[in-house]
């Protein structure tokens, strides 16, 4: 644990010395309190309040945003150290491999935590402060920032996986932005194509659920829309979300099984990999 601890402090420093991180983090402020100001602007009548009303758009935008910074920061963490020579002497250490793995991927998790606290926890405050809504629906925010971070454990450890199976750098960021467009993009205009070209309706409901749940982002969506019924009303999925019968438990397992199954996959190809 001690090898794990002392690398995740590493890369964790190594990050906060990137200028795109504090990019990341500027940028993720700046729309979230975006987005929280203008939800909280009078529109209509509704009993959720500024926090619970922006947790539709924020999430929206974490779909986005998130898995793309998460990828930037691990595609190369394997790969790039390969190429560098770095990863050979690393492991002249008394520390294993999968040691490695776990200590960077600690390490990524603290700095997308540190972005999404200080981004859109800094953006609550405003709202708190300049609303009169207050703390009302501060459960439905903090549960959205919470399956933030763990949208962001997912691609980083997508990137791992990446960055473990190439031989080049280039080819690992090629790599990710394929997988991003695949995950974020393509997989739901995918989906909605299919639906349309459905014109006599075989696709059942329980087949397209299944579908869904078979994106880390979709269950994402999910989870943050069906959780919690202000949020729900907001977002006007409530009717939705009760037939749909998604169990907040079995989408936490679900995301949390897209993190453990690549993680799991990154350490068993890098133990078989020559250096």
């Amino acid at each position: 644990m001690k090898a794990i601890c002392i690398l995740a402090v590493n890369e964790f420093l190594d990050g906060l010395r990137n200028r795109w991180v504090a990019a990341a983090i500027i940028l993720l402020g700046a729309m979230a309190l975006t987005l929280l100001l203008v939800g909280s602007a009078p529109s209509g009548v509704t009993r959720a309040g500024a926090l619970a009303i922006s947790v539709v758009s924020l999430a929206s935008l974490s779909v986005y945003l998130l898995p793309l910074i998460a990828l930037m920061l691990s595609f190369d963490a394997l790969v790039g150290e390969f190429e560098r020579g770095t990863m050979l002497l690393l492991l002249t250490y008394p520390v294993s491999r999968w040691h490695v793995v776990m200590g960077k991927f600690f390490g990524h998790i603290m700095i997308l935590a540190a972005a999404i606290v200080i981004g859109y926890g800094g953006a609550a405050l405003v709202t708190i402060f300049s609303t009169e809504d207050g703390i009302a629906g501060w459960q439905a925010y903090l549960a959205m920032m919470g399956s933030s971070l763990l949208l962001g454990a997912i691609f980083v450890a997508l990137g791992y996986m990446v960055s473990v199976l190439v031989r080049e750098r280039t080819t690992a960021a090629g790599a990710a932005v394929g997988l991003w467009l695949i995950l974020v993009v393509l997989y739901d205009l995918g989906l909605l194509g299919m639906l349309l070209a459905d014109n006599e309706q075989r696709i059942s409901q329980s087949v397209f659920s299944f579908l869904m749940l078979a994106n880390p982002t979709d269950t994402y969506r999910i989870l943050n829309m069906t959780a919690f019924d202000t949020v729900g009303q907001a977002a006007g999925v409530a009717g939705v979300a009760a037939r749909l019968e998604f169990s907040v438990h079995l989408l936490l397992s679900l995301l949390i099984g897209w993190v453990t199954v690549p993680l799991l996959a990154t350490i068993a190809i890098f133990h078989r990999r020559e250096l």
